[in-house]
């Protein structure tokens, strides 16, 4: 009998394929403060000016504006930012581009985490973020301009 899927634990991570898995934001704000991971910010610039951003984060554009183009430097970015074989957690607006960016981590030899939910969550009925899960919407640290 085929059961609908579960919500993610907040204390424990879920696996995934390609990369080392998923992470509540809860729990990737756990790991950050331990000092056990990097997050890394994988929205583009305008996003985090525009909506906000965790602060300490490292800002590694997954995709840039205008045209949410490929960052042809993320490559080089990443791997300027944060050491090779370090745990990263990767945030996004709602988890969808921290896992390709996650699964190109864990290639460049990095243990790579997506945080579920991102930065906004999913909209809402009335297609308006940050009221379904999100970053923001767990009361985590974030600042705006």
């Amino acid at each position: 009998m085929h059961q609908p899927p579960t919500s993610p634990s907040p204390d424990q991570p879920r696996p995934a394929e390609g990369y080392a898995g998923d992470l509540s934001p809860q729990l990737a704000w756990q790991w950050v403060q331990a000092g056990r991971a990097t997050l890394v910010d994988v929205r583009s610039d305008a996003e985090r000016d525009w909506v906000g951003y965790v602060p300490g984060a490292l800002a590694v554009a997954w995709k840039q504006w205008p045209g949410m183009r490929l960052n042809i430097d993320f490559d080089t970015q990443l791997r300027a930012a944060v050491p090779a074989g370090a745990t990263v957690v990767m945030l996004c607006r709602s988890g969808v581009r921290s896992i390709a960016a996650a699964r190109r981590a864990t290639e460049l030899g990095l243990t790579a985490y997506n945080i579920l939910e991102g930065f906004e969550g999913d909209p809402d009925d009335n297609g308006q973020r940050n009221r379904k899960g999100g970053w923001r919407f767990h009361g985590l640290p974030w600042r705006q301009g």
